[in-house]
């Protein structure tokens, strides 16, 4: 069975360290700094095999290229040669074998246009549910903001990331959690699911622990840009006057747009 488990770095950013149990060798996804990995691996006594880019901001790619000169892992990442430090290029369908465990890619644009997603299925991971890293795409409660993309392309990057299984664990790369329910709540104030995850996320924030991973099955019960055909999320579009449209992708823009102004 992988083990999964965050490198805080920055403010609010999360590297994952991905090891098996009772072997060495371990991968590492999205490390924007090296420092904090160098002290990860060197505390679990680790050799980096492995790196995974899902896009090519500095915050998920700036430490790629010391760690290359140190430990000599194969880097995966997108189709843009702005990336520096990419051995293997992948793009959708490929797979990538991360530990034994085999990981499909999914193109996911819309924060940015390089973006991709990087998802086992629970049989190929050896774990108990499939897992998904999907960088700034989906967060906890929320999703990326559109530097490149556009609404359209978020909205399917984001309805293809859903359909995946519903157990499935999303490690997104930032601990955005709170910021996203207080948003959430204002759209959907009678949601109790929506209520219970908030609390949750409180609780979990004041012992300094993670809110991530979360899981898609969570994520479709209280995210609303995931809701977009919720008549809760377009009541409150209509009522706020920013309902432009009530085809997806007009809803999911609209809640884009309230979101980055909230």
């Amino acid at each position: 069975m992988l083990n999964i488990e965050p490198i805080p770095a920055f403010n609010d950013n999360y590297i994952w360290l991905v090891t098996r149990p009772g072997e060495s060798g371990a991968f590492v996804v999205d490390p924007g700094d090296a420092a904090v990995v160098e002290a990860a691996l060197a505390a679990r006594q680790l050799q980096l095999a492995g790196i995974l880019i899902t896009h090519h901001h500095f915050d998920h790619v700036g430490g790629v290229l010391q760690l290359r000169e140190t430990h000599d892992p194969v880097v995966y990442g997108p189709f843009n040669p702005a990336i520096e430090g990419v051995d293997v290029r992948v793009a959708a369908g490929d797979q990538v074998e991360v530990l034994g465990a085999a990981f499909e890619v999914m193109e996911v644009p819309g924060h940015t246009l390089d973006h991709i997603a990087y998802f086992a299925r629970s049989d190929d991971s050896a774990q108990d549910s499939p897992v998904l890293f999907c960088g700034d795409t989906l967060f906890a409660a929320g999703c990326g903001r559109l530097f490149e993309g556009t609404p359209a392309m978020m909205h399917a990057s984001l309805q293809a990331l859903v359909a995946l299984p519903a157990d499935t664990r999303v490690y997104c790369a930032h601990e955005y959690t709170l910021a996203n329910l207080a948003f959430a709540e204002a759209v959907e104030p009678e949601n109790a699911e929506l209520a219970e995850r908030l609390r949750q996320a409180r609780a979990t924030r004041e012992q300094g622990e993670p809110t991530v991973p979360s899981t898609l099955s969570l994520e479709l019960d209280t995210n609303p840009f995931v809701r977009c055909q919720q008549p809760a999320v377009l009541d409150s579009l209509r009522s706020q006057g920013k309902l432009q449209g009530t085809d997806a992708e007009a809803v999911f823009a609209a809640v884009r747009g309230w979101k980055d102004n909230f």
